[in-house]
Formats: structure tokens, C-alpha cells, sequence
């Protein structure tokens, strides 16, 4: 059976690019990484590299294996740090995948409660363009915790945190957002013959914006791309056109109009695990369940919503 060390030294050498370059970052004599590489292919029955003059390639045997050998060095590394917290040593790395909205709008006030309660114990954040990256890397093992949309066929254990609210973003000068409503809504067939602020095709939220057009009777023309929310919101609010954003990634004081699409847009948040999470992950969900999700208060005044707030449905 390969050792740990042995997977090490693949994940080296592919990440590397070379035999030479893997021995320097692993301190190891690069006779004795080839010795060791060299028994790993025995081990496997048949190469794993294709040796080039100046590169190294993957065979179909070295693909297939170097996912679960990152996953198993994940897991070796975690399990390390879970013994050390279960003999009372609270420090070390937890480990958090999640997508780049979700790091912008929901994790910083609890990264900050975090950092107040564990100081010793550091984050180590993994950021994703689409919820597709994010299951694939927590199957491989990247983090300890992965927090986004519910993921499709996900044997470990799934806890539902909450829903974010996604809102319609325009300049102030727009006909949809006059001065005089009271309660800022909008249809979105009102707006099927503008053209958006989009998102890039890789991006998570350019299927959110995509779903909710279609479910309004449109396709949305788009009038620029962009990856961050923040960024739409931007270019939505300098008069480029409409753009659909997390409600909690749109700052204070915000330049822009803000306006809830009728009906509500909602996107399911959920932290999930490959294995059962030890103390110190089960300790960051009970803080991000506590945050609920729950639509900043500044939002909540600019669309004149009740301060009374309740966690919306799973």
C-alpha cells in the first residue's frame, strides 16, 4: 500500500513540474524522491508520470490517482489537527472552502466572531467561482468545511444555515426606482428589454441571474461582464444597467437604488462536511447558523422592511 510520504511526493512533483524543483520544496535528496516515486509505481502496478525533457505529464494512472492522494494528505493533515484539539490544544488551521459571494457578503461578521472566541485557531479560506468548483474540491478533500448552495449527491453530513436575498441593483436616475415608493419593488419582466449588468459564464451567480430571467419570460442582453458582485453592483449603480446581487454584498451608504424583485429571489445556503466535523469545525457552524443570513439591517431600512426579522424557510 503507498505511504503518505510517497503521495507527498507525487502532489510534489506534479505541482512542481519537476523531479528537481519537488526534492528542493520537500528538502529531500532528489535520488532518494526517485527511489521512493519509483516503489510507488511498482506499488500501482505501472507508471504514473510521463517523464518529458523539461516537464512531467500525468498517464490515465497518474489522473486517477492524484485526487485521492491530495484527498488522503488532507485528510492525514486534519487528522492530525483534530487529535491535537481533542488533547486540549486550541490552535492550528481550519480549513474553509466557500464561493466568492458568499466570502464577500456572509463570512466576514463571522470571521470576526470567530477571531474574538478562537484566536489561536487560524482560517485558511479556499474561494470558488461556481458551486460546482466548491463540491469537487471539498470531495478532494480542500477543506474541512465548504459553505454554499446545498450540493447535489453529497454523502457527508449537510447542515442548511440559511437563505440570502438577491436584490435588483440600478442608478438612481432609473424610471423603475422613482423617489416616491414606499415599499421599492419591481417585476422582473419590467426589465426584459434592458440590457444587464452580467456576470461571467464561469460564475455561480450568472446562472442565478440566467434562472430568474427565465422564470420572468426573458433572456437578459447583457451590457458588460463581470466576476464580483460588488463589481455589478458598481457598474449597475454608474448607469451601465440593471444587475441581480446578494443582498448582503451591497455596502453602506450604497450610491445606487436598491429594489426587491417581486417575487422574492432566494439562493439556499448550506455548510457541509466529508466526515462528521470535530469540536472546533462544529463550533464555527454554530456561529455561522446564529448569522441566519439575514438581510443587513442598512438594506432593510433603504426598502423600508420591518427591523423584526425571521430566518427564512429551509
Amino acid at each position: 500500500m503507498p505511504t503518505l510520504r510517497q503521495l507527498e511526493y507525487l502532489v510534489a512533483i506534479v505541482d512542481e513540474g519537476s523531479f528537481t524543483r519537488a526534492a528542493e520544496r520537500l528538502h529531500v535528496t532528489q535520488p532518494g524522491l526517485s527511489h521512493q516515486f519509483q516503489a510507488l509505481e511498482r506499488e500501482v502496478g505501472g507508471p504514473l508520470l510521463e517523464r518529458l525533457p523539461r516537464a512531467v505529464r500525468l498517464t490515465p494512472a497518474g489522473r486517477a490517482m492524484l485526487p485521492h492522494a491530495r484527498a488522503a494528505l488532507a485528510d492525514a493533515e486534519r487528522a492530525t489537527t483534530a487529535a491535537r484539539r481533542a488533547a486540549g490544544v486550541a490552535t492550528g488551521e481550519l480549513h474553509l472552502a466557500t464561493l466568492y459571494s458568499i466570502s464577500f457578503g456572509v463570512l466576514p461578521t463571522a470571521l470576526g466572531i470567530w477571531r474574538g472566541r478562537h484566536p489561536g485557531v487560524r482560517i485558511r479560506l479556499f474561494e470558488h467561482r461556481h458551486a460546482h468548483d466548491l463540491t469537487a474540491a471539498m470531495a478532494a478533500g480542500q477543506a474541512d468545511i465548504a459553505l454554499g448552495p446545498p450540493p447535489a449527491d453529497w454523502d457527508g453530513p449537510t447542515r442548511y444555515i440559511g437563505a440570502e436575498e438577491f436584490l435588483v441593483v440600478t442608478h438612481t436616475a432609473d424610471p423603475i426606482a422613482a423617489s416616491d415608493q414606499t415599499a421599492p419593488r419591481v417585476g422582473l419582466a419590467d426589465l426584459a428589454d434592458r440590457e444587464w449588468v452580467h456576470f461571467t459564464p464561469d460564475s455561480g451567480l450568472a446562472d442565478i441571474l440566467d434562472q430568474a430571467c427565465a422564470s420572468a419570460g426573458f433572456h437578459p442582453k447583457t451590457a458588460v461582464r463581470t466576476e464580483q458582485a460588488p463589481a455589478a453592483a458598481n457598474y449597475a449603480s454608474a448607469g451601465l444597467g440593471p444587475t441581480l446581487v446578494p443582498a448582503n454584498t451591497i455596502p453602506r451608504h450604497f450610491a445606487g437604488a436598491v429594489l426587491r424583485p417581486d417575487p422574492p429571489i432566494h439562493r439556499r445556503i448550506t455548510a457541509y462536511t466529508r466526515t462528521s466535523p470535530d469540536p472546533i469545525a462544529a463550533a464555527f457552524l454554530e456561529i455561522l447558523a446564529d448569522q441566519a443570513l439575514l438581510m443587513p439591517a442598512h438594506i432593510r431600512r433603504r426598502l423600508h422592511l420591518p427591523d423584526r426579522v425571521t430566518r427564512p424557510a429551509r
